[in-house]
């Protein structure tokens, strides 16, 4: 079969990889129906030391069931399906406190002899806790909004659930890549009174603002910080949504949070240090945040795409096949693209 391989910065590859077959009983075989690029694929496509072996890279998709392994069970042949981000078995100690990303039995896409997900199929590890079945068929409209179950819309969910989001509360989402407009879309549908995004990309902001963001913020560093404490009556926002992953996104979210003020940051932290002084200690400033459980998030958020109340395949503005692929990293690494969608 086809698989997308990275071999170092600016080098992704699609080749001929083995098929995949069952390891272990507890595995199912998904042919990929869609899958895409995200934005943390980025930080390897920019900064990935050069190797004569590529890895497979890509960690959300979803297919069609082929085959399952002998103890899987509720599961079977053509059914559709979305995998989360990370494998789980969806019943150790973690899984049941909702941190499938820490299952003791879990793990990556892409790593250890497990598929990646911009392939033509994959080889799933604990298929029955990791895989949740859709009730459409493979021609569905819903497809690209299902897909964002994956890993993007539970993301920006996971960030305003952390965060404390809720009726009369306000927001800033710091980030208008996909992640940060999914972080919108969940602010609203949890109750938020005003939502602020922070975004200079105009195309992306308008969509921010048809997710639910009743302001919009093009500034950046202290003019986007007073333009937000401008905006809050010079109080700053009782949450905040860092969605980047930089360190002036992080600065950003700790002068624009309000005083007993919450941040979360889900934007993978390319950053070694918090810039948590006493200033922020003296306001009373929370920091939470971290890697999305999305498996924990899948069943609550599925009912509104089914229904078409919420929309979050709309982050999907380039839609390619499998062999365009590395053309489609680097539209997203030049800012042509927000997010690709992969067709195999």
């Amino acid at each position: 079969m086809r698989a997308t391989l990275i071999y170092g910065a600016g080098d992704v590859r699609v080749e001929d990889v083995p098929d995949p077959v069952l390891h272990e009983p507890t595995d199912a075989l998904v042919r990929v129906l869609r899958s895409c690029i995200c934005g943390s694929d980025l930080w390897p496509y920019g900064s990935r030391p050069a190797s004569e072996q590529g890895d497979r890279i890509g960690h959300e998709f979803l297919g069609v069931v082929e085959d399952v392994g002998a103890d899987v069970s509720g599961l079977t042949a053509g059914d559709l399906v979305v995998a989360p981000f990370v494998w789980a078995d969806n019943t150790c100690d973690f899984c049941r406190e909702g941190l499938q990303t820490s299952c003791r039995h879990g793990g990556f896409w892409g790593a250890n002899g497990v598929d990646g997900g911009q392939g033509e199929a994959v080889r799933v590890p604990q298929a029955q806790g990791t895989l949740v079945k859709l009730p459409v068929g493979e021609d569905s409209a819903l497809l690209p909004s299902l897909l964002s179950l994956s890993d993007v819309y539970p993301t920006g969910h996971h960030c305003a659930v952390t965060a404390g989001v809720g009726p009369r509360t306000t927001v800033t989402v710091i980030g208008d890549g996909a992640v940060g407009l999914c972080a919108v879309l969940a602010a609203k549908r949890l109750g938020a009174e005003q939502i602020i995004l922070m975004g200079r990309h105009q195309g992306r902001t308008d969509l921010g603002r048809d997710f639910g963001a009743t302001d919009v913020v093009a500034e950046r560093g202290d003019e986007g910080v007073a333009k937000v404490l401008e905006l809050t009556g010079g109080d700053g926002t009782h949450t905040v949504l860092e969605c980047v992953g930089l360190r002036p996104a992080i600065e950003t979210a700790f002068a624009v949070a309000r005083s007993g003020g919450t941040v979360s940051r889900v934007g993978a932290p390319q950053y070694p240090e918090v810039p948590m002084g006493f200033e922020e200690f003296r306001r009373n400033v929370t920091l939470t945040g971290g890697i999305a459980p999305a498996r924990a998030y899948i069943e609550e958020l599925l009912p509104d795409v089914l229904a078409g109340e919420v929309e979050p395949g709309r982050v999907f503005d380039t839609v390619i096949g499998l062999d365009e692929v590395p053309a489609g990293y680097q539209a997203m690494a030049d800012r042509t693209a927000l997010k690709v969608l992969i067709r195999p």
